[in-house]
C-alpha cells in the first residue's frame, strides 16, 4: 500500500505499534526468564503508549482535519538504559536462543517504525504532525539503540565463547 495520505500514515503507524506490542507481549509471555519478561513487558507497554497517542491524534484528525498540539516532553516512561542493560538480562537472553532471535526481529520492527515516522516528519507541513512523528522516530530510535546494544553484547559473547576472536 502506498502511504500518501495523513489517514493512511496514521492507520499504518497504529498498526505498526499494535504489531510491536503483540510481538513484545508474546515474547514476554513465552520466556522463562524474569529479566527478559520484564524487558519485553516494558517494551510492550511503550508500544501501548504510542498506540494511545496515535489513536488520539487519529480521532482528532478525523474530527477536525488537524492534529492536536501536544507537548511530548515527559511522554516517555523514563530513561530505560540503566534499567534494561543489566548483566542479568544479557545473561538470560544469551542463554536462550528464542529470546536472542526475538532481539533481532525486534530490531527490524523498530527500523521500520523509524523509517515511517522519519519520512513523514520530513514531508509534512503541519507542525503538530511533524512534532508527533519526530518524537516517535526519536523514541523508536531509542528502542533500537537498546536492542542493538544487547545484540552487540550477545554477539561478542558468542564470538568469545566460540573463540572467533583473532587473538
Amino acid at each position: 500500500m502506498v502511504e500518501n495520505t495523513t489517514m493512511d500514515i496514521l492507520k499504518n503507524a497504529i498498526l505498526l505499534e499494535k504489531r510491536g506490542k503483540a510481538f513484545y507481549s508474546k515474547v514476554a509471555d513465552e520466556t522463562k526468564s524474569d529479566a527478559v519478561k520484564r524487558f519485553f513487558s516494558m517494551m510492550a507497554n511503550e508500544e501501548e503508549n504510542h498506540i494511545k497517542i496515535l489513536s488520539d491524534q487519529f480521532k482528532a484528525y478525523q474530527e477536525t482535519q488537524s492534529f492536536h498540539p501536544v507537548n511530548y516532553e515527559g511522554k516517555h516512561s523514563g530513561s530505560l538504559v540503566s534499567e534494561i542493560l543489566t548483566g542479568e538480562l544479557k545473561e538470560q537472553i544469551s542463554a536462550a536462543e528464542f529470546e536472542a532471535a526475538a532481539i533481532s526481529a525486534a530490531m527490524a520492527m523498530e527500523k521500520n517504525a523509524i523509517r515511517l515516522y522519519s519520512k513523514r516528519a520530513e514531508v509534512t507541513k503541519d507542525p503538530d504532525e511533524k512534532a508527533l512523528y519526530s518524537w516517535l522516530a526519536g523514541w523508536e530510535h531509542q528502542h533500537l539503540n537498546f536492542l542493538a546494544e544487547i545484540d552487540r553484547q550477545l554477539t561478542e559473547d558468542i564470538w568469545y565463547d566460540n573463540s572467533f576472536w583473532p587473538f
